[in-house]
């Protein structure tokens, strides 16, 4: 009885444990939140910043951003809506840290896209935002 009971308890508390680690908020170092895209959002950012969210990004965001990409139903983790005011909200900062860096399954971007190009990704996805 004893080693039944420890063993749900113990098979509990790893369930919560992973549920905590998998639905746990992702924020940013406030070392970050300042920090200012060195581009102007103009035509020519926004058609780089396409083409490099078309290739590292759309298959798990999506085309709009909305997390519905061709990829996203295979994981397990729910993706992101690029377009929701949680994600609009942040500074450039936050939002280039985080593409940076990744957070499984997300692949960290500094690894295949440079600088200059996440950046650009940034104003692109500031076109989701909802009106």
């Amino acid at each position: 009885m004893k080693k039944n009971l420890l063993l749900t308890l113990a098979a509990l508390f790893f369930t919560c444990f992973a549920f905590a680690q998998h639905s746990a908020p992702w924020n940013a170092p406030a070392s970050v939140k300042e920090k200012k895209n060195p581009f102007v959002a103009d035509a020519s950012s926004l058609e780089r910043g396409g083409k490099s969210y078309a290739i590292d990004c759309q298959r798990c965001h999506g085309k709009s951003g909305r997390g519905d990409g061709s990829s996203a139903m295979k994981l397990e983790k729910t993706v992101a809506d690029l377009s929701s005011d949680q994600v609009q909200s942040q500074t450039d900062g936050e939002l280039y840290w985080k593409i940076s860096e990744g957070r499984k399954p997300m692949p960290l971007a500094k690894r295949t896209l440079t600088d200059d190009q996440r950046w650009d990704v940034i104003n692109y996805i500031r076109t989701f935002k909802k009106k």
